[in-house]
């Protein structure tokens, strides 16, 4: 197998292109998390959609089509764009975007940053997003994770434990803020 075709199949099978969450469940998504997803389906429906179609249309003008490498890559390539175009339209549609703060700031919720102190003493901050925004390098983490699980709807002081494979954590909250840090 090709390394090409093997990112092929790595694309298809991307953690992006996750199914919807079952009937019932919301998803939310920050409004930075929802600008993110328009601006990717907007590159890829005006900007690189049409430049791969471009670019089948000239290797077709080529002539035989079973032998060419360009024309059939660029076929898949524009089979990807129209999976991920068809993906985010839907996810867009399905997400719940929350931009207001909740009614009471001193408890976990959905978009909050939280300061974290573990039982050595160290502190982290993570902010708690939707499934579609996580990033563990910026300290997003989705509201489906287990320490997220375990912060949400509790308060500043608070101590919870989160279960891992490697043995459970204990955490206590130090913070909790709606805005990021200045």
């Amino acid at each position: 197998m090709s390394a090409r075709s093997i990112r092929y199949k790595v694309l298809a099978m991307s953690t992006r292109d996750r199914p919807p969450p079952p009937a019932g469940k919301k998803s939310y998504i920050t409004p930075e998390g929802a600008k993110r997803l328009r601006a990717e389906l907007d590159q890829l429906w005006t900007v690189e959609r049409p430049r791969v179609t471009q670019e089948v249309a000239d290797a077709a003008a080529q002539g035989d089509r079973s032998e060419n490498a360009e024309y059939i890559y660029g076929k898949r390539r524009l089979r990807e764009i129209d999976r991920r175009v068809r993906f985010l339209s839907k996810r867009l549609d399905a997400v719940t975007v929350v931009s207001e703060p909740p009614s009471d700031p001193n408890r976990v919720f959905f978009g909050a940053w939280v300061t974290l102190e573990d039982e050595d003493g160290t502190e982290v901050t993570y902010r708690i997003v939707g499934p579609d925004e996580s990033d563990v390098d910026k300290g997003w983490i989705s509201m489906e994770a287990p320490v997220a699980k375990a912060l949400l709807g509790k308060r500043d002081g608070d101590e919870v434990t989160v279960r891992r494979p490697k043995g459970d954590i204990t955490y206590t909250i130090n913070a909790i803020r709606y805005a990021p840090a200045s």
